[in-house]
């Protein structure tokens, strides 16, 4: 009975971010229909999507606090709701200020509310910790399936009917994660009935959330994952957002694109999982070590490769395994020296760090194409970043933070 209570705990979950990450990793589809129908160019739509990259991060702490302190299933309504009006919203709006508060506010709040942050951290503090890390490789593996699915069906439906009716399939998708949510909450409610996970967060139950931002805030190591994850929010915004352009200045047809973002949603599933199982058996310093070196390598023979379709499918593939499978070690981490009682906050503060990486990624890739006409600067860039995420994880120290008395 129990392992049925943390199926449905886990997929529920997963179910969750597969509609909220799919649709965020989708809108980089959307940029050159959206500049042809609003006028608005290339850099007016990069910024407004990296408003969006910094806010989905912000809202990570932010909804996370809230979830800590009052549950998760109020945060999971109202940002299931925040997202449907984004997405109807962003039909309507024609200029700068409007896009940039229908994408950059209200759609990519509404994704953070319904993320990583709130997510793992119900799961984390629901199961024992044996099950911690495999958990959270599921749950990402779902979010990265939404974005396998979501971002061929997008692509067809705005070939087909054209990016408004895309636009209002997202928004009636987000509406799904209403009830998943409440199947979420249920399950979650009958774990700590049950005393799954509960020891932990007992013994953690007495420390306020401030004290816990100071012990965190003193810790060399969390500052070290926060490094790390800055750089793989530029590497992922850049990529999301500007691979189609990329792909458009290779003369290649906009199903490349598509496809790409495919694999890369598909391969990942399969990342997602392994760390998930590899969490379990090795040092997690030591496998975003790999992840982050993974992404420098391939980086470079991409830029050496000629660019035909064939070429994009193999970086996506090999770019999906690392995509998101830094996601359950950096939380590994963070609950490994901190504890789950506050882990949705710890963590939603890393993934902040992500999103102002994710900020520069998305906003100065349009920059680079309009002032220097393609992406040159920006790949050595990340290339560089990813190799600089390699190193600095390598310092961290897996242990418990002790805790003052």
């Amino acid at each position: 009975m129990r392992d049925r209570r943390t199926s449905y705990l886990v997929l529920a979950a997963a179910a969750i971010l597969l509609i909220t990450m799919g649709a965020r990793q989708t809108l980089g589809l959307f940029v050159r229909p959206l500049s042809a129908s609003t006028g608005l160019g290339i850099v007016a739509i990069s910024f407004a999507l990296a408003i969006g990259q910094f806010v989905w991060g912000l809202a990570q702490p932010v909804f996370g606090a809230v979830a800590d302190r009052y549950g998760s299933g109020a945060v999971l309504r109202i940002g299931a709701l925040m997202l449907a009006a984004g997405a109807l919203l962003t039909t309507v709006v024609s200029s700068e200020i409007g896009l940039t508060f229908a994408v950059g506010v209200l759609f990519a709040a509404g994704a953070g509310a319904g993320s990583f942050s709130t997510l793992i951290g119900v799961t984390a503090r629901s199961l024992a910790p044996g099950k911690r890390a495999f958990a959270s490789g599921v749950i990402n593996a779902g979010g990265s399936l939404g974005q396998f699915v979501l971002a061929p069906v997008t692509q067809l439906i705005i070939g087909s009917a054209g990016w408004v009716a895309a636009m209002y399939t997202l928004a009636v998708a987000s509406l799904a994660t209403i009830p998943l949510g409440q199947v979420l909450v249920r399950s979650a409610a009958a774990h700590e009935t049950a005393g799954a996970g509960g020891a932990a967060a007992a013994g953690e139950g007495r420390r306020t959330l401030r004290e816990q931002l100071d012990i965190a805030a003193g810790d060399r190591s969390y500052w070290c994952l926060h490094a790390g994850f800055f750089t793989c929010g530029f590497h992922i915004a850049f990529l999301v957002t500007h691979l189609p352009s990329e792909v458009n200045l290779c003369a290649l047809p906009a199903s490349v694109a598509a496809g790409s973002l495919a694999i890369i949603g598909l391969a990942n599933v399969a990342g997602s999982l392994g760390i998930g199982w590899l969490g379990g058996v090795y040092r997690m310093k030591w496998l975003l070590f790999w992840v982050y070196f993974t992404r420098a390598v391939a980086i470079a023979i991409y830029m050496l490769m000629p660019r035909t379709p064939a070429t994009f499918y193999v970086f996506a593939a090999v770019l999906g395994l690392t995509w998101l499978s830094t996601v359950p070690p950096t939380a590994g981490l963070v609950g490994k020296l901190f504890g789950v009682r506050h882990l949705a906050t710890l963590f939603g503060l890393t993934l902040l760090s992500h999103q102002i990486g994710g900020f520069f990624g998305a906003w100065l890739g349009g920059i680079a194409l309009v002032r220097f006409g393609d992406y040159g600067w920006m790949w050595y860039a990340d290339m560089s970043l990813a190799l600089a995420a390699a190193l600095i994880n390598l310092p961290i120290r897996e242990a418990r933070v002790l805790q003052p008395a």
